[in-house]
């Protein structure tokens, strides 16, 4: 990380990239904005990155936790459909995971725009206090339909939350690394889903899936003073108007590159979001090796994070397809030897790795095309991942529901991946003939 303050070079916001990355890898609508962060030294630096990835880690936690623990919230939830009908009654059960995803895809594009003035560090500390109330009302309130409802809640700071933390590390990283910034602050939510959604899931088949969203609440609650002491003060951009930053709906490629991350990443969640089920009820493991298997699937995301940010620094174009290639084979591992103890954990892993590279391809590739709308599209890429979240789990539990079993799963993600390259495809075609247009 470097002291980009006191380089010879035009002054920009590292959110979205080096004057001479822009030139060659964005769009001509790639705007540069004077960067407003303070110079910090490094040991400075790294604490403010570990604070924002706090607060990816209660998200990751937050949003994963429901998938270990699908069997608890039947139990507790709709125990009479349960005993009769298990397939059913988890199906519905999956309907909190849905729930979540939809309010992500609503709170994202809706607080971005409107907040894209305001102060960085004031507006992270008070989508972490939302984040704490509705993750302590999912662990206290009584029914099915209220705690769906209070996941809806818990989802509406999501895409706000990464994507403005997603600008505030990049500037903090310097220009010309805006995808490795945008991995850092996803590196919370991976990181998560090795340490914390295994603990939680643990907690939660031990003590209740109630206890593990109390002890996910706390994280959160450690992120409101992490954020509020370590992260420095962080202006708004002061151009910012609600009618500019849904100007990016108006950008083809921006759709675009939304669509290629809902449809694509749904072949993920739609494996994810049984986990569970498929390692019990498939490959025999015990449930006590649930949150063992999770792991296993979380250092993949990890590592996998890592590497698409380097990726997309390289070029989003290319970066896109070798994700997607990685991750039709990843699904079609699961679906062919998913029902073995080996092949599950191998397959699994790798639909983690791949699928976490394809996270920060996305919103960088929405940074390079949203043009003056970069708080929008820094949260969009967060509506994508859900709208893929809340389609795969749906039309996972679909052929779930179906009685088709739990490895039928995989062959719906693979088609939605095989949906996220067509339309990757034609992301390309658009930009060329984009370019021959202005030549």
């Amino acid at each position: 990380m470097t002291n980009h303050a006191d380089e010879a070079r035009p002054a920009v916001s590292a959110a979205t990239g080096a004057t001479a990355h822009a030139a060659t890898a964005a769009p001509a609508a790639y705007r540069a904005v004077p960067s407003t962060a303070p110079t910090l030294s490094r040991p400075r630096t790294i604490a403010a990155l570990l604070a924002l990835a706090l607060g990816g880690f209660g998200i990751g936690a937050t949003e994963f936790a429901a998938m270990g623990l699908l069997p608890e919230i039947a139990a507790d939830l709709v125990p009479g459909l349960l005993a009769t009908n298990p397939d059913a009654a988890i199906g519905q059960a999956g309907w909190v995971i849905t729930a979540y995803a939809l309010g992500v895809v609503v709170g994202a594009p809706t607080i971005a725009a409107l907040a894209g003035r305001f102060p960085r560090r004031g507006l992270l500390v008070a989508l972490a206090v939302a984040f704490t109330a509705a993750t302590l009302a999912t662990a206290l309130l009584p029914t099915l339909e209220t705690v769906i409802a209070a996941r809806v809640l818990a989802g509406l700071p999501h895409g706000a939350y990464f994507g403005i933390a997603a600008l505030v590390a990049a500037e903090l990283m310097g220009p010309g690394k805006r995808g490795q910034g945008v991995a850092l602050v996803l590196s919370g939510l991976t990181v998560s889903t090795v340490i914390g959604v295994p603990i939680i899931t643990a907690v939660g088949q031990a003590a209740g899936w109630r206890a593990a969203y109390l002890l996910v609440a706390a994280v959160f609650a450690a992120t409101i003073l992490a954020v509020r002491i370590l992260v420095p003060p962080v202006a708004g951009d002061p151009d910012s108007t609600i009618r500019r930053e849904l100007g990016a709906f108006a950008r083809p490629q921006v759709w675009i590159a939304v669509g290629v991350g809902a449809i694509g990443f749904g072949g993920f969640f739609a494996v994810y979001s049984y986990i569970a089920p498929l390692a019990t009820e498939e490959a025999g493991f015990a449930a006590s090796a649930v949150p063992w298997l999770l792991a296993s699937t979380g250092v993949g995301m990890t590592l996998g994070n890592f590497l698409g940010g380097r990726l997309a620094d390289g070029g989003t174009t290319r970066a896109q397809f070798i994700a997607f290639a990685g991750l039709a084979a990843s699904l079609t591992l699961v679906g062919l030897v998913g029902g073995t103890q080996v092949g599950a954990a191998i397959g699994t892993f790798a639909v983690g790795f791949t699928a976490a590279a394809l996270s920060p391809i996305v919103q960088t590739r929405l940074m390079d095309v949203a043009g003056d709308s970069q708080t929008l599209a820094a949260a969009l890429n967060h509506s994508a991942l859900n709208l893929g979240n809340a389609l795969g789990a749906f039309l996972g539990g679909l052929v779930v529901a179906a009685g088709l079993g739990y490895l039928a799963p995989a062959w719906v993600g693979l088609a939605l991946a095989a949906g996220g390259v067509v339309l990757a495809v034609v992301g390309v075609l658009v930009a060329r003939r984009s370019e021959r247009t202005a030549a």
